[in-house]
């Protein structure tokens, strides 16, 4: 039996989806406008609606979190099948410096990410901008090392921001919530 099938079932039971993670209520996604690293074109996140958006803050030279993070949404898309179409998978920098176009292309490469795929880029002003807008920190201690937090948010079709995930969660977490807000009217 399929996730999404599972899923449907939960939905059609229940009255609404249930999701896994920290609740965010149901408050618009803050806007804003970054660089996607891949075209080079300008974004503005809420062009995005219409669609469900998983969003996580990385960085391309990460030795840990984030690469964990880009499996998990490639794989999401994997298993979404037609439905992937359907859910944009954005990632903002939080390493202004790294983060080149051609760094984000190659870390989107391995990852196989292409497809309804935004690692979006800026400076520092801009970011720090928009870490701010989502309680983002990126600190440099050693300058060698980005610290910053796992979260991925998840933005309803509507635009409104619903749950918080993270790289402890349980296997398959995210691709359960995307399924039951891809099931949402």
């Amino acid at each position: 039996m399929s996730v999404a099938f599972l899923v449907a079932i939960v939905v059609a039971c229940t009255g609404g989806p249930r999701l896994s993670g920290t609740e965010l209520g149901d408050q618009m996604a803050p806007d804003f406008t970054l660089t996607d690293g891949m075209s080079g074109q300008s974004l503005t996140f809420s062009t995005l609606r219409g669609r469900v958006v998983a969003m996580a803050f990385l960085y391309t030279r990460c030795p840990d979190v984030c690469p964990l993070t880009a499996a998990e949404f490639r794989a999401s898309q994997r298993a979404l099948g037609s439905d992937a179409s359907r859910v944009e998978f954005v990632a903002v920098s939080v390493d202004p410096d790294g983060d080149t176009p051609s760094a984000v292309r190659a870390f989107s490469d391995a990852h196989d990410l292409r497809e309804h795929w935004h690692y979006l880029i800026g400076a520092r002003p801009q970011l720090q901008q928009v870490w701010s807008l989502y309680g983002v920190g990126s600190i440099s201690p050693d300058g060698m090392r980005l610290q910053h937090n796992d979260a991925i948010y998840l933005i309803d079709a509507r635009g409104r921001e619903r749950v918080l995930n993270h790289s402890d969660d349980p296997p398959n977490t995210l691709l359960r919530n995307l399924t039951a807000l891809l099931q949402e009217r």
